[in-house]
């Protein structure tokens, strides 16, 4: 019942009710945004600090009944989007493509190639999508995977081998399945 006197200080701009839900809030938050960024840290506190500041902005949207599983739909949006942000230093596409460094041609054919890459690895569909981001990208172990997603390891190898065939299918035909 905190929660509804809460939000209603907070729609009233009340910084200290947003205090309260922080402190109520922010392990459960942190845990989720973990979970998905698994590292580094201070992208997590980033996250965090995001979820409660939508929380100030928007603090009508949700209800009090609610209002833990709107903080941890926000908690998912905004560490996914996170990474999403990531992908601009994926190194994947080195397995995929090969250039030569000759010049501004090649800089700008090598940009087009990373910008496919990025397009057919968020083209891909949950759970597949994550599983990639976080063996390429977070650079975790199948197990470990398997574990946070809870699916078997054998699942999560299919997965990553199917992944890297579409993708590899994908920039062979010029990204035209997109």
């Amino acid at each position: 019942m905190l929660d509804v006197f809460a939000l209603k200080a907070i729609q009233n701009r009340d910084e200290d009710a947003l205090a309260r839900l922080i402190e109520k809030y922010a392990a459960y938050v942190g845990t989720i945004v973990r979970n998905i960024l698994r590292n580094p840290e201070e992208d997590v506190e980033e996250v965090v600090a995001d979820v409660f500041a939508a929380l100030w902005h928007n603090a009508n949207r949700p209800s009090a009944l609610k209002l833990k599983s709107y903080l941890g739909g926000i908690a998912r949006n905004k560490a996914k989007n996170k990474l999403r942000e990531r992908l601009d230093a994926l190194p994947l596409e080195e397995d995929y493509i090969v250039t030569a460094d000759s010049g501004v041609e090649d800089g700008v054919l090598q940009e087009d190639e990373r910008q496919k890459v990025i397009t057919a690895i968020l083209a891909l569909k949950e759970p597949d999508r994550e599983i990639f981001l976080r063996h390429y990208y977070d650079l975790q172990h199948v197990a470990a995977i398997a574990a946070a997603l809870a699916m078997s390891e054998s699942a999560v190898k299919k997965r990553l081998i199917r992944g890297r065939e579409k993708l590899k299918t994908i920039l062979e035909q010029g990204g035209n399945q997109l």
